[in-house]
């Protein structure tokens, strides 16, 4: 197929006026010749089928059409373009049409210079749109790269090939064509509809948080006294929408009955879907060795729903978390999982942290991610909203499309980079990761009779020593501390690598079976990674025939699997 239309490719040897379309045979239909491009058998162990034109009666690889020794190209239709080895060629050329500089293979007219690379070369647009549906009347190609925006999206993009009417002054890039009507996106709760231009007045797009051009289209809501405004590129954006055009398609009906997570059946009384006995709203007095099945933090001081029977316990903003629901960190919508599984694979899509509670997973069978295979995201980091001012910084943070700045991206509070999600200031050069964005703001600490507050760091050079496990403290990095006691936590000793894990669940690692436990007994078990006390709340242990082995972290259990399971200590 070829590109963007789904159309039948186009054979490069033809004028492009007059265009040939290739047909694909497959090895039953006995190719004549050999490939017209690259001159060997148009059959090998990789290739499935191959193109041919009957016109031309030359036959191509699927992966050679594309590049034929000479072609007329849309962009230069005056002379036809040559194909150059850039290795047997010492002169420099740029594209004339993207402007970047030529390192390999390229296209060149050798009457005017013209030059095309091959990403260039690469895209062969028709001349005219007889029936766009951006536009009622047909498009022709403007064979020139137009330094001016798109009427459909308001951006100058050089790369793209435009199409003008000049009947209405009209310019669109080819991408902008076919831009769809009406879309759905998990950051609304509304459809919204492509407008071709706004009211006047200051707009913001609400998935950039930049402001928004109504002289250009635009995607709106047109719910009465709803004023949700995005740029046509931010709501189509891979990372935004789930690419199904809603124009013909009748609105889903309100399920909110259906998402309810609970029933009311007294007064503080509930019937959770997760539990098969009842919660009751309890106050916070000292429960300090309860823990939330679904976020998996402390009971402390908020109010919680307490069985009636056994020991599970939910956080009353917990339990009241939606069975489905749309949320801008997935482009398709999200039901909660509350089941109690093992899993070999236990991450947050979202912050990387192995977990253990509730998890929000894609209602798409199909929908992978590539941090953590099954696309789940765990309670705390939905719990975060995609626009909201974070305490450790003095502007808004948003949840920008971070797909080309993923790399480049590190969080300005551990200084670590890779996140699949982050968030952005609006304002100035901020990042912040997800992990250090859901650590709580207050919590509490069994050695002290205080809340034990998140300090986002000091501009003092003072000494500070962690209460745990007796190292010096860096003040400049975020921490845990009482000011009316003096005691200051390193964020890895309150919690490390254990925010998300709870004690008795169980989960498959390198092969092995691996069991956190809860770290409760007067004498902290040694790590048998560091050779340290196990710092945190929880620990984890690996069994493994007559062996156990402890481990405080996850650094420290591949440390131990590498040195035991590698010598073979752990096999007869």
């Amino acid at each position: 197929m070829d590109a963007k239309n789904n159309l039948s490719p186009i054979c490069r040897l033809s004028h492009p006026t007059n265009p040939h379309t290739l047909s694909s045979r497959t090895i039953e239909d006995k190719p004549k010749s050999v490939c017209f491009v690259c001159c060997r058998k148009l059959f090998t162990w990789r290739d499935d089928f191959y193109f041919c034109c009957t016109t031309c009666d030359v036959e191509f690889h699927i992966n050679c059409y594309m590049q034929p020794k000479k072609l007329i190209h849309p962009y230069h239709l005056q002379h036809p373009l040559v194909f150059i080895d850039k290795n047997n060629k010492t002169q420099t050329d740029k594209c004339s049409w993207c402007g970047s500089n030529i390192t390999s293979f390229y296209y060149r007219c050798p009457i005017c210079s013209f030059c095309l690379d091959i990403s260039c070369s690469s895209n062969f647009p028709s001349l005219t749109m007889s029936d766009p549906k951006s536009h009622h009347h047909s498009l022709s190609l403007f064979p020139r790269p137009l330094l001016v925006p798109c009427d459909a999206c308001g951006l100058i993009n050089q790369s793209d090939p435009s199409y003008v009417c000049f009947q209405c002054s009209y310019i669109v890039h080819e991408s902008c064509i076919n831009l769809p009507r009406v879309i759905k996106i998990t950051r609304h709760q509304h459809r919204l509809s492509y407008t071709p231009f706004l009211s006047h007045a200051i707009w913001s797009c609400r998935i950039c948080h930049k402001t928004v051009d109504n002289k250009y289209a635009q995607y709106s809501c047109n719910h009465e006294g709803c004023s949700y405004v995005a740029h046509s590129k931010c709501a189509t954006h891979l990372e935004v929408w789930n690419e199904k055009e809603l124009e013909w398609e009748p609105e889903e009906p309100d399920d909110s009955e259906n998402v309810a997570p609970f029933k009311k059946i007294g007064v503080g009384l509930i019937e959770h879907f997760c539990h098969e006995h009842h919660l009751r709203l309890e106050k916070y007095k000292d429960h300090a060795d309860k823990t939330c099945q679904a976020c998996v933090l402390p009971i402390d001081s908020r109010d919680f729903y307490n069985c009636m029977q056994c020991d599970f316990s939910l956080h009353e903003v917990c339990a009241n978390l939606p069975r489905k629901l749309d949320h801008a960190l997935h482009k398709h919508s999200l039901i909660l999982d509350t089941s109690q599984e093992i899993y070999d694979d236990v991450i947050c899509s979202v912050c990387l942290r192995k977990f253990s509670g509730f998890w929000y997973k894609c209602i798409e069978n199909d929908c992978v991610c590539m941090f953590s295979g099954v696309y789940r995201i765990d309670v705390r980091c939905i719990s975060l909203p995609d626009y909201f001012t974070h305490k450790s910084h003095k502007h808004p943070l948003c949840l920008p499309i971070c797909e080309l700045r993923r790399n480049k991206v590190k969080c300005n509070a551990c200084e670590k980079g890779g996140w699949p999600s982050h968030l952005h200031c609006t304002t100035c050069d901020f990042d912040l990761c997800y992990q250090c964005a859901t650590y709580p703001s207050e919590v509490r600490y069994k050695h002290d009779e205080h809340p034990l507050t998140l300090c986002y760091g000091e501009t003092v050079d003072a000494k500070y020593w962690c209460e745990i496990c007796e190292k010096e403290l860096d003040s400049t990095k975020w921490f845990y501390t009482c000011n009316k006691c003096c005691v200051t936590v390193h964020l890895d000793c309150m919690f490390g690598f254990f925010v998300r894990m709870k004690p008795g669940f169980t989960f498959g690692y390198n092969g092995l079976m691996v069991r956190v436990l809860g770290n409760t007994s007067s004498t902290r078990p040694i790590c048998d990674g560091c050779e340290q006390r196990c710092p945190a709340h929880v620990y984890y242990k690996v069994y493994w025939r007559r062996y156990k082995l402890a481990s405080c972290s996850l650094d420290c259990l591949n440390q131990v699997l590498k040195g035991r399971i590698g010598k073979q200590e752990l096999f007869p």
